[in-house]
């Protein structure tokens, strides 16, 4: 391990415990300003799908792209939080019967397993809007105009033209509504939309939180594109070279269902060749921020290496 891949991980540890913390903080019983009552199997179902799992590298990259901008501290914390608690709704909502129809989620039987289909579903529901609770919270940063821009960025990312559309995308290549043919730009497209819109606007709610200028907030969005799309070609190379009980979830499912990935229309090698241009495409980003960008330069390639 090089000195500064050890850097970045203690970085990521760092940050995965701050995270999970905060998570813990704002999944509590007891019922805030506001609200009547909290349910215990909500609640309870709500942690069950958020607590104690993942890497949390969203949030991480919210965290350090702020912090590459000289801002620590709660907001970057809170804004990273409201995230992951929207990428765990998506997760829960993911694996229904109606979608993925999933079992496994980190190695545990996914919500609706754990629970019941309709839990589950309003477990989803709740992550939501509480993730845009948190975000819309002065909390997370005094200025309301840095809070309605963060609101506004996560809406556009995860709704109908962000993951929610890119989901729709995605059933619609299983052939749900009609027989259909993937093409290139087509896999591309279902993949910024369903997984990279989200780990772009992690970067970027880092931008809005530094008080990034125009150029730098840009730079910054460059670089996440170039992240969303290598985590997830890397992704379709786990899913056709790691097995289920390494990943904690079922593989090949987008073969059983004939779905194309980009791993079908490049081959192996070429998808392999396809993440290390993106490595070269993040890198490239990043130059105008010099060596304080270290960190982000080694989570592109962190979510390429990764095994998991």
């Amino acid at each position: 391990m090089t000195p500064s891949t050890s850097t970045f991980s203690a970085r990521l540890n760092e940050a995965a415990k701050l995270i999970e913390a905060n998570l813990e903080a704002l999944l509590a019983d007891n019922a805030r300003h506001g609200e009547i009552a909290r349910p215990a199997r909500l609640m309870e179902a709500m942690r069950y799908a958020v607590l104690g799992g993942g890497k949390r590298l969203r949030p991480f990259l919210a965290i350090e792209a702020a912090r590459l901008l000289g801002m620590e501290g709660q907001g970057p914390l809170r804004a990273g939080s409201a995230i992951e608690l929207l990428h765990c709704y998506s997760l829960v909502h993911d694996d229904l019967p109606s979608m993925d129809d999933d079992d496994l989620r980190r190695g545990r039987p996914t919500v609706h397993k754990a629970y019941d289909e309709a839990t589950a579903i309003l477990v989803g529901d709740a992550l939501q809007t509480l993730a845009f609770e948190v975000l819309a919270d002065p909390e997370t940063d005094a200025d309301p105009a840095v809070r309605s821009d963060l609101v506004l960025g996560l809406a556009r990312a995860s709704g109908l033209g962000g993951m929610v559309g890119g989901q729709l995308l995605d059933l619609s290549a299983e052939g749900r509504y009609g027989a259909i043919t993937m093409k290139e730009p087509d896999v591309r497209q279902l993949q910024m939309m369903k997984t990279g819109a989200i780990l772009t606007f992690s970067v970027e709610a880092g931008a809005i939180l530094g008080r990034a200028d125009q150029d730098a907030r840009r730079h910054l969005v460059e670089y996440g594109r170039a992240l969303g799309a290598a985590f997830q070609v890397a992704d379709d190379i786990l899913d056709r070279e790691a097995s289920a009980e390494a990943l904690g979830k079922r593989t090949g499912k987008d073969q059983e269902k004939g779905k194309a990935t980009l791993v079908d229309l490049l081959g192996l090698e070429g998808a392999k060749r396809e993440c290390r241009e993106l490595i070269e495409r993040a890198d490239a980003a990043l130059d105008p921020f010099g060596d304080k960008a270290q960190t982000l330069r080694e989570a592109v390639r962190f979510v390429v290496e990764r095994e998991v």
